[in-house]
């Protein structure tokens, strides 16, 4: 997704822009549909909010 549009001059300078891509945009801005559609920093952060766990009424 990133590096087939990218020409590198050495491998830190590729390690260097890769780890940016993912830390700057693929985690806090792009949607994942597995998500529900959200970047990775949101649907971690909506998951650790705690839901109330519901009663079970047996009928």
């Amino acid at each position: 997704e990133r590096v087939w549009q990218q020409d590198y001059a050495n491998h830190t300078e590729a390690r260097n822009d890769i780890a940016d891509y993912i830390v700057s945009f693929y985690n806090s801005q792009r949607l994942h549909s597995t998500l529900g559609n959200l970047p990775p920093n949101a649907f971690e952060q909506k998951s650790a909010i705690k839901q109330p766990i519901g009663l079970y009424e047996k009928t």
